[in-house]
């Protein structure tokens, strides 16, 4: 348990909600032993209006304070309109929305994941990974989308589950390894530095490599260590994982879901709450890992609601 006082005012923590945009960052190919059609990248957007609008609401009035957006191909960039798929919001779109939002008491912060397991959004540059033109159009990206979104707090890359495992399904397999996946973590931070937000990523790298993770991963970069399931302790890496990243000093945004148990949240809340001490503890993010659409209205309502329960157990037992 953390030896400082657990004095996180309310107000101060993030409640936030991972919602998509664009849901191409999985497989570039149809893989039906999968058993959902979501999984396969599709050349059109993904997305219902009506959800999206009633989950912002949901979520305003549930007490939630931030919105991450996972953006991939869903936006017609004007620095590379290429990549935008069939229906992609334009410019202006995306400008009204970050509006309501803000009017709603939503912050909202830019999602863009360049793991290469999660990159089927970028298109032809998915193929050109680590090359001069693949860091060009992450650069060109990640600096549109900060004047975009007015310089936002925080900006998230992704960076979770490269592996081969997580693309033995794919049609094109790619992993960095070793100082060329630090090589390119360490740019892409830095160009979010540059323009003048911080750098949000996933924490599983250290699951598999805690030493390299210490020595690499630069403290200014914020954590979503996630963990899924209902058993907290020592005995399960991802769970530990919470504690790991504490005692080392890293600042850290939680994540659970309903993935799995519906309960996750709640108790990641309950447990983060006794081991991670206030000033590294920064909040929490839900996440659903579905796409916007009224087919999966009701796993994004229950998720919204374990947040609102959530918030309210925190400020109730504070």
């Amino acid at each position: 348990m953390s030896s400082e006082p657990n004095s996180q005012s309310q107000n101060d923590l993030i409640w936030a909600v991972l919602l998509h945009l664009s849901y191409n960052m999985w497989s570039d190919r149809d893989a039906p032993d999968w058993g959902t059609d979501y999984i396969s990248a599709r050349p059109y957007l993904r997305f219902d209006d009506s959800l999206w609008t009633d989950l912002l609401h949901t979520a305003a009035q549930g007490g939630l304070n931030m919105v991450l957006i996972d953006l991939g191909d869903g936006v017609r960039y004007q620095s590379h309109p290429e990549i935008a798929v069939q229906g992609a919001w334009s410019i202006e779109r995306l400008r009204q929305e970050l509006a309501r939002m803000r009017q709603l008491g939503l912050e909202p912060i830019p999602k863009l994941n360049f793991s290469t397991a999660h990159d089927t959004w970028m298109g032809p540059y998915a193929r050109m990974v680590s090359t001069d033109t693949y860091y060009g159009v992450c650069r060109d990206l990640i600096a549109e989308i900060i004047e975009l979104f007015d310089h936002p707090r925080f900006f998230h890359l992704g960076m979770d589950e490269e592996t081969a495992e997580h693309q033995r399904h794919y049609a094109y397999m790619l992993v960095r390894q070793y100082d060329l996946w630090w090589h390119d973590l360490h740019f892409l931070v830095d160009q979010v530095e540059r323009g003048g937000s911080r750098a949000w990523v996933w924490s599983d790298y250290f699951w598999h490599h805690p030493e390299t993770f210490l020595a690499e991963m630069p403290r200014s970069v914020l954590q979503s260590n996630w963990y899924y399931g209902t058993r907290f302790d020592d005995t399960v890496t991802a769970a530990r994982t919470y504690r790991d990243l504490e005692a080392h000093g890293f600042d850290q945004v939680p994540a659970g879901s309903n993935w799995t148990d519906p309960t996750n949240f709640g108790l990641t809340v309950e447990y983060c709450r006794e081991h991670i001490a206030p000033p590294r503890l920064k909040g929490f993010m839900q996440t659903v890992w579905k796409p916007t659409l009224e087919e999966c209205r009701q796993r994004h309502i229950q998720a919204l609601q374990a947040v609102e329960q959530a918030r309210a157990n925190w400020q109730t037992e504070g």
